[in-house]
């Protein structure tokens, strides 16, 4: 594994380390976060094909795109739903646990991902420390049965969620279509995913339409952020580079900046012995991605 694909799989730390701390602070429903982070990564994979002169996909590469795009932006939506209820700072580390358990197991068996036995112990170990250290950030000191129903109300809603986030991840893979030309047909999926969702909102709950509030396109900047790590992560994902497994691995380092700019930024306020233990679970996870580029 060479220094360029590492450091183009760790492009993902910065754009989905800052995006759900920025898409929190600029607030708002989660319909108006979506519809704008969504618009955003469009206009970005729009510029990005136009620069690069890149030609439009057809059949079958040109579906899967689309539905990994709709995927995500399903998933995303109940992401933001956890979000009003524990805050990002705790539920990044959930939804990282259950993306990395789904996406990087199909890498490893379906994908031929990690060969060979001791590749396979190894990436196993590491998939075993992320998912204790993702749990030792969620971790409370004082706990309440109102705040365990409300963590397991989220957990359920991140679970449900890894199902799109999985077709994010897998659904490129079973095409012959490379990263950067999925981009685009990707964006298209999510931004129509969240117009649909706009418009059952509004037809639903009477509400005012998220595409005529101000709030939804001040999350395009956002937006620009998911799009460059998601950029960044299907180039990596490519088994030219780090594979979907490592790559993926790669990725959600993303949850260490996420989990501390949520903390620092959003006041969403953690004890000393709750950040102690945040510390040591976002190590543990820094620590086995790590152990996976070795691999």
């Amino acid at each position: 594994m060479n220094t360029t694909a590492i450091l183009i799989g760790l492009g993902p730390l910065l754009g989905w380390g800052l995006y759900p701390t920025i898409a929190s602070k600029i607030g708002g429903r989660p319909v108006n976060q979506i519809v704008g982070s969504t618009l955003g990564t469009l206009i970005f994979a729009l510029v990005f094909a136009i620069v690069n002169g890149m030609s439009f996909p057809i059949g079958m590469n040109l579906v899967f795109s689309i539905l990994s795009g709709v995927g995500w932006a399903t998933a995303q939506i109940i992401t933001f739903q956890s979000f009003t209820l524990i805050g990002s700072s705790r539920a990044m580390p959930i939804t990282t646990a259950f993306q990395l358990l789904g996406a990087s197991l199909w890498g490893v068996f379906a994908l031929g991902d990690w060969p060979g036995t001791s590749a396979k112990l190894l990436g196993g170990f590491a998939l075993v420390l992320i998912v204790l250290g993702a749990w030792m950030t969620v971790w409370t000191e004082e706990k309440t049965q109102e705040k365990a129903n409300i963590l397991k109300k989220a957990v359920l809603l991140l679970a449900v969620g890894e199902i799109g986030y999985w077709a994010y991840s897998a659904a490129p893979q079973a095409s012959t279509i490379d990263g950067m030309h999925a981009f685009l047909p990707q964006a298209i999926g999510m931004f129509l995913v969240a117009l649909v969702y706009s418009v059952i909102l509004r037809m639903k709950d009477k509400e005012k339409s998220a595409l005529v509030e101000a709030v939804s396109y001040k999350h395009i900047f956002s937006g620009f952020f998911f799009a460059f790590a998601a950029l960044t992560y299907l180039i990596s994902a490519q088994p030219n580079m780090n594979g979907l497994a490592t790559g993926f691995i790669l990725s959600q380092t993303s949850v260490v900046l996420a989990t501390l700019t949520g903390i620092w930024f959003l006041g969403q306020k953690k004890t000393k012995k709750e950040m102690t233990i945040t510390i040591i679970g976002l190590l543990l996870i820094l620590a086995a991605a790590a152990l996976t580029v070795t691999i």
